[in-house]
């Protein structure tokens, strides 16, 4: 039972060959196994591309809107007092009686200020406070002897905040305290004056 040597290499050709179409059949399907993940992996992408281009076009179309329309809840508040503001005229041009008139411009500046505190817009107290650089405006200096030194005497336009953040600073005039010598050079211009 000697076997010959060609038909032992032809069964182990067969057999690599055998192997070898299965290894091929195995690559072709993970080849296509491959190929349809990448396809889905693409398509993946390009609505990936396609909804972050969207949302780019939206955010842009939203910032544009909030700016155009970011005051409407104000101006919907304030539109009640121009229409106060209507009947105060068609009132004033109707009546003599100035102390009404009076009256109805306090009422309509307690609702625009009641308007603009609802929308985080506060006053800054000014006189009698100590002269702050953040939130004053120095106008002039005011010498005074009743005052303390760098106490906000007088406001010129009253300064405000939003939210927290200065909006407009108060022009204030500022105390200024005489020192020795020049109380004495003013008190003598002052008799100085008095004996002219």
């Amino acid at each position: 039972m000697n076997e010959d040597p060609r038909e032992g290499t032809e069964k182990a050709d067969a057999k690599m060959e055998e192997k070898a179409k299965a290894s091929e059949e195995d690559l072709k399907v993970k080849l296509q196994e491959m190929e349809k993940k990448s396809s889905e992996n693409y398509d993946k992408y390009v609505r990936a591309v396609a909804e972050l281009d969207n949302y780019k076009k939206r955010a842009v179309r939203e910032k544009a809107d909030a700016i155009r329309y970011g005051n409407e809840n104000l101006l919907r508040d304030i539109l009640p007092l121009v229409d106060n503001m209507d009947r105060a005229m068609e009132h004033a041009c109707n009546s003599e009686d100035f102390n009404a008139f009076r009256e109805g411009l306090k009422m309509l500046q307690q609702q625009l200020l009641s308007c603009l505190q609802k929308h985080g817009v506060e006053q800054i107290e000014a006189v009698g406070k100590d002269f702050d650089p953040h939130v004053h405006e120095a106008m002039l200096q005011v010498e005074s002897k009743e005052h303390d030194e760098s106490k906000v005497v007088g406001e010129f336009e009253r300064g405000y905040l939003l939210n927290g953040r200065l909006l407009r600073p108060s022009k204030v005039s500022v105390c200024r305290r005489l020192n020795k010598e020049d109380q004495k050079n003013c008190e003598e211009a002052m008799n100085e004056a008095e004996n002219n």
